[in-house]
């Protein structure tokens, strides 16, 4: 049950939001956070209404059951029952809408893919890992913007640095952070033998200015020449940027582009959304030791889901969902039926704490 008084507070706060924002009177500075928080609550607000009068309408249809005629009773039964039905689920998107909301959800992201143990095989893991991301961006028309790569041999990536912009990407990525681990033959092996090999996913919110102030007193940066492809240009300056925060021991590097000043904003930009991620990490952890839960946590050290090739399935071992759909998953095609499944296990989760 959900008390009264908070489903009335919701209310009287939609009525309040109405009538300042018709007024035209409003400060301009307060204008777009007041709007959201209207919108937002225009998303409950038939639930609230709702859950409200239930138990009045219930005990109006609860004398109708009570009556003589054999029909109005019937009638009386079967609104009664769905009724009681609505009611449950207006109290559980209420309830959702009480969470406390992560402020970092409605932000872009930046995902990061790593090759970890497995040497080629790994490498060419993370290529794939990283179309499947590209894929999924494509179908959700969500814009992709490479920061920075690092190829291996035989179209495998050692390290690729991704920005995704849209609606609410942190959101839906960001449990895809932790090891991916995939079982498969190598085209090398001659054999058959299945190996395993990983990679592994950090998916940090896109820090703005607003979010961190980075101190010039508080950067070292290093100048150096850039190394590996990318023609005699780029080895003949010193247009590759090693950024360090002083106050973290964070670092970045960035070499991908020509210009030192170009390599200096995507630097910073990595490194905003690492010191965001960090500082987010310590407040974290103050409220809770004990953080980890089947969701888990973002550590990158955890193995979070199998990719297994000769049996075409994917397992996600944090809600031990197995899906018979691995080429489609590859694809792009079922992704949202993972993020699905996640999200609604951590809200599951947290509406176990609230209760």
């Amino acid at each position: 049950m959900i008390p009264s008084k908070k489903v009335e507070e919701l209310i009287l706060k939609h009525k309040s939001l109405e009538g300042e924002l018709s007024s035209g009177s409003i400060d301009k500075k307060l204008f777009a956070a007041k709007s959201k928080e209207y919108s937002d609550l225009n998303e409950i607000i038939d639930q609230a209404k709702k859950y409200l009068n239930f138990e009045k309408n219930k005990k109006d249809l609860e004398k109708l059951i009570q009556d003589s005629d054999k029909e109005i009773m019937q009638m009386a039964q079967l609104e009664l029952d769905q009724l009681i039905k609505n009611n449950s689920l207006n109290e559980k998107k209420i309830k959702l809408f009480l969470l406390p909301k992560d402020d970092a959800d409605s932000k872009n992201a930046i995902i990061e893919i790593r090759a970890g143990t497995g040497g080629l095989e790994a490498s060419l893991f993370a290529s794939d890992l990283f179309k499947m991301y590209e894929k999924v961006s494509n179908k959700k028309k969500w814009n992709l913007e490479i920061i920075s790569i690092s190829k291996s041999e035989a179209g495998g990536l050692k390290e690729v640095i991704a920005n995704i912009k849209g609606k609410n990407i942190y959101s839906l990525l960001k449990y895809e952070s932790g090891v991916h681990r995939v079982q498969r033959v190598p085209d090398t092996e001659t054999q058959g033998r299945v190996h395993t090999s990983a990679a592994t996913v950090a998916v940090l919110p896109e820090a703005e200015e607003v979010d961190v102030k980075i101190e010039e007193k508080d950067l070292r940066i290093d100048v150096f020449r850039s190394s590996g492809p990318g023609g005699q240009s780029v080895n003949t300056t010193d247009s590759a940027v090693r950024i360090t925060h002083i106050p973290t021991g964070i670092v970045v590097s960035q070499q991908d582009e020509k210009s030192q000043i170009r390599n200096r904003e995507k630097g910073l930009k990595i490194l905003r959304s690492r010191i965001y991620e960090w500082e987010r990490q310590k407040i974290d952890d103050a409220r809770s030791k004990d953080r980890r839960s089947k969701i888990g946590t973002g550590d990158r050290s955890e193995r979070i889901r199998t990719y297994n090739f000769p049996q075409g399935r994917v397992t996600d071992h944090r809600i031990n969902l197995t899906l018979h759909k691995l080429e489609e998953f590859m694809q792009g095609e079922i992704f949202e039926e993972m993020i699905e499944s996640l999200t609604l296990q951590a809200q599951e989760e947290e509406l176990s704490k609230l209760n």
